[in-house]
């Protein structure tokens, strides 16, 4: 037996399951959206991330790549287990027809698994929705989870469509936008730098006693490297 998936966000840069083969295609009918809740990954319950799901659009396609695995049920099993506890947000799973660059017209492989969501806010509590591109900006720049920043899966998947030669606009114009709330927040935090450094000067001077400085006090903790999904 053979089984076929279909990845579209994480899963293009980081599958994290055994497979057998990888094939870059795409599938039509769907078009990426960053509308689905990650709560456990790259967020919280109280600050969720956002990112990609599928939403049906006629005259769309999606690039990605699909996975095929071989072997056996015990190895299709183990596969799937692993999908579905990764993909626990993802309500649905559809099969889809996948095709090839070299061939857009016929299906490659038929029955190719995508992980999909419900686009419903009462049966799908994942479930986001559409919102203006600056409100989903200052979400994605701050959301932060077990697994990483929620900014970091934007930007990995805006480098993987580049890598794979199918860059997207809607990728690249969030991706751009998150910069910006970044470079705003970077820009108001030097602001603020210089006057604690001046405040600090002056208590280091006010004496020649052995009173310890802000810096001396607190332990130097090195920035924690995060992982990716």
């Amino acid at each position: 037996m053979v089984m076929w998936v279909f990845g579209y966000g994480s899963l293009v840069w980081n599958p994290g399951f055994h497979y057998d083969e990888k094939v870059l295609g795409f599938i039509k009918g769907y078009k990426r959206v960053f509308d689905l809740a990650c709560i456990d990954h790259r967020g919280t319950p109280e600050h969720p991330a956002r990112t990609c799901t599928l939403e049906k659009a006629e005259e769309a396609i999606c690039w990605g790549t699909a996975f095929c695995v071989r072997g056996g049920p015990e190895k299709e099993r183990l596969a799937m287990e692993y999908l579905e506890r990764r993909e626990c947000e993802y309500d649905l799973k559809t099969c889809v027809d996948f095709y090839k660059e070299d061939d857009p017209l016929k299906p490659a492989v038929t029955g190719v698994i995508v992980f999909t969501s419900t686009p419903d806010k009462v049966s799908n509590k994942y479930y986001l929705g559409p919102a203006p591109l600056e409100d989903m900006a200052r979400q994605i720049a701050t959301a932060n989870g077990p697994c990483g920043n929620n900014r970091d899966y934007l930007f990995l998947l805006e480098k993987a469509m580049h890598d794979i030669g199918h860059e997207e606009d809607y990728v690249i114009e969030l991706a751009n936008e998150v910069r910006k709330v970044l470079a705003v927040t970077e820009s108001s935090t030097k602001k603020v730098s210089p006057v604690k450094e001046s405040r600090a000067s002056r208590v280091a001077n006010k004496s020649k006693s052995n009173v310890p400085t802000a810096h001396q006090i607190l332990p130097h903790h090195p920035e924690a490297v995060a992982t990716t999904i």
